[in-house]
């Protein structure tokens, strides 16, 4: 239902935007995130987004990560700008969604991508 892409290899200093898509039956989404685990330590939260566009971001990244969204096409990203090497992580989107007028919110995560910050 969600899919990230965007990760890869970046040299510390560097850019790069991560999109994830909802697809499949949305009947509504009301906040979007997303998250990172590195090797050997917990998922972290990064970043929200409500569905009025209001953002939120962890201290670790406020300043150079940049969330934000296109409720037209269900799709959030995340623009990442001078990325250092503890950036490294497996990048997950998140959404609070629901299938049909009937249906309850439900958290949906993408399958992760991969962000590796070296030189």
């Amino acid at each position: 239902q969600l899919q990230a892409s965007g990760g890869g290899l970046v040299q510390p200093g560097g850019s790069r935007r991560l999109s994830c898509a909802a697809s499949g039956s949305i009947f509504s989404i009301t906040a979007m995130a997303w998250y990172r685990q590195a090797p050997g330590k917990q998922r972290e939260l990064v970043a929200t987004i409500s569905s009025g566009g209001s953002p939120y971001y962890a201290d670790s990244v406020k300043g150079r990560f940049t969330i934000s969204r296109d409720n037209a096409k269900n799709t959030v990203y995340l623009q990442m700008n001078s990325l250092k090497p503890d950036d490294t992580a497996v990048y997950y989107c998140n959404a609070n969604l629901r299938t049909d007028a009937s249906s309850r919110y439900r958290y949906y995560w993408g399958q992760g991508t991969l962000v590796t910050v070296s030189s």
